[in-house]
């Protein structure tokens, strides 16, 4: 019986090992790739300006003018290229001194707005207009439409600008598309990167748990036993 059990054991213990194995080694070297790099970098705060913006708002307009039709829930003054501006119910953009809406941010706008944040010795390369991204853009899961701003560096540095609200988001590198590349393998979540509680992740996490757990039982049924010396 003891004999059968070991047998079983080391069966189980070799499929998992096998099973598992890859992932293992996947998880291993993302781990040591992110205890590794500075989460600063990754952000790209080092291609960033430590630029404040210090800006006196005078002669604003009573929000009360902006449009009489307007349900407003929620409020926020933003300074948009050192320009005062209501923006409306997450989504509409009012000069706060004139009261008018703004279109939208134009390329040359998304350009001062980009020059504001990143690095004087920095050159832009191009413009592009994001209107939709996929599961796997560096860009997803933020709003759009928005301007990538692609900056003539080794890193293919891009910096994103919301093409409604004039907000400065993210700043995109190399070294963050491997990390991100990396997370994609270390979260299990091919589809979008993102969502920890797939369930290929739970069932490979169950299935170490279940190969340690073998490990453990077969150094149990193996390890020698004390045999008492013949008289």
């Amino acid at each position: 019986m003891r004999k059968n059990n070991q047998y079983y054991t080391r069966r189980i213990h070799r499929f998992l090992g096998v099973f598992i194995g890859i992932q293992f080694l996947f998880w291993t070297i993302s781990g040591l790739y992110f205890s590794w790099t500075d989460i600063d970098e990754i952000h790209g705060d080092h291609f960033r300006t430590e630029h404040m913006m210090h800006e006196n708002a005078t002669e604003l307009i009573d929000i009360n003018r902006l449009d009489t039709t307007l349900m407003i829930s929620t409020l926020e003054l933003r300074f948009v290229n050192h320009k005062p501006y209501y923006w409306v119910n997450q989504s509409k953009l009012f000069d706060a001194q004139t009261g008018e809406l703004h279109p939208g941010i134009s390329e040359a706008e998304a350009r001062e707005i980009s020059r504001i944040y990143i690095k004087d010795d920095l050159q832009i390369k191009k413009m592009e207009y994001l209107t939709k991204t996929g599961a796997h853009h560096e860009y997803r899961g933020t709003s759009l439409p928005a301007w990538a701003v692609h900056f003539d560096h080794p890193e293919n540095l891009v910096a994103y600008v919301d093409a409604r609200s004039g907000q400065f988001t993210k700043v995109r590198h190399r070294s963050w598309r491997w990390f991100d590349f990396l997370w994609m393998f270390h979260t299990m979540d091919y589809a979008g990167r993102d969502n920890f509680n797939n369930l290929l992740l739970r069932i490979f996490s169950l299935a170490g748990l279940a190969a340690v757990g073998s490990g453990f039982t077969l150094f149990f049924m193996t390890r020698p036993k004390n045999k008492k010396p013949k008289k």
